[in-house]
């Protein structure tokens, strides 16, 4: 059953207006080398990261400061709000560092607690996804509708980085990756898009967090299709990590059933 969702059309606006800004910072960042630093999970964050966040962190209390937000780099604000802006500067930071154009800034809006809006942006290819849980989803602004998957068999897999996976998961991801027809990996938040533009039929990922996911589920959902945890849970802002994006939602559970618990568990 589709929820009966708050009106949209502001939001949604404020939303690229959001993306906007980010593109305008990430466009002049990226002619200089950035300044590199290794976090305690050994992922890379930049000044830019830092700077794209503070940004749109102003600019949402600016104009929505009942609102909460849930970010990547800074402390959590009011996270029980009704509406909670969840945030990623650049998604794909290491891809950022070696100038490989597939990063982007993921801006959502959440609703008590689930994915609402969702805009992906990449700016240095000119892509930007938008999209609002079951509702529509749109790329460069023509609509996208996520495909079916006729078999497991033929299914086109995507996998940010399977180096994220611990060996429980990765036992799990290597079963489900012998049964599909092929798994392409990197390509971070560009990976969702494409997913939502029909163009593969799921995402599996592990050791992510609210902030790498719900604008990607708003906008595959809002093209048709479903995200979930590896175990078929609603995404949750205390989620576990994994994720599971399936254009074609009948597939859900053949897929659900190969990343079951494994023989290391």
């Amino acid at each position: 059953m589709t929820p009966d969702l708050p009106a949209h059309a502001d939001y949604l606006t404020f939303a690229e207006t959001l993306a906007d800004a980010s593109r305008a910072m990430l466009l002049k960042a990226a002619q200089t080398l950035p300044d590199v630093t290794i976090k305690a999970d050994a992922s890379y964050v930049t000044t830019t990261d830092k700077a794209v966040e503070e940004k749109l962190r102003e600019m949402i209390m600016d104009r929505y400061p009942e609102h909460g937000i849930f970010g990547e780099e800074f402390e959590n604000i009011n996270t029980d709000a009704e509406f909670v802006w969840v945030l990623d500067p650049i998604d794909g930071t290491a891809a950022f560092v070696a100038g490989i154009p597939v990063y982007g800034t993921l801006i959502a809006l959440a609703w008590k607690g689930k994915p609402f809006i969702g805009v992906i942006d990449h700016p240095l290819t000119d892509d930007r996804w938008t999209g609002v849980n079951h509702t529509s989803a749109f790329h460069n602004g023509k609509p996208v509708t996520a495909r079916p998957c006729e078999a497991i068999g033929s299914a086109y897999v995507t996998c940010s980085n399977s180096d994220f996976m611990d060996p429980d998961q990765l036992e799990r991801f290597t079963r489900l990756r012998k049964q599909v027809a092929y798994v392409q990996y990197g390509g971070s938040c560009f990976s969702y898009g494409v997913l939502a533009s029909g163009r593969s039929d799921f995402a599996v990922d592990a050791g992510l967090d609210a902030f790498d996911i719900y604008a990607c589920a708003a906008i595959i959902q809002g093209a048709g299709g479903i995200v979930t945890t590896w175990d078929g849970s609603e995404l949750s802002f205390d989620m576990d990590g994994t994720v599971l994006a399936a254009g074609d939602t009948s597939r859900l559970p053949d897929i659900i059933s190969i990343l079951s618990e494994s023989e290391l568990s």
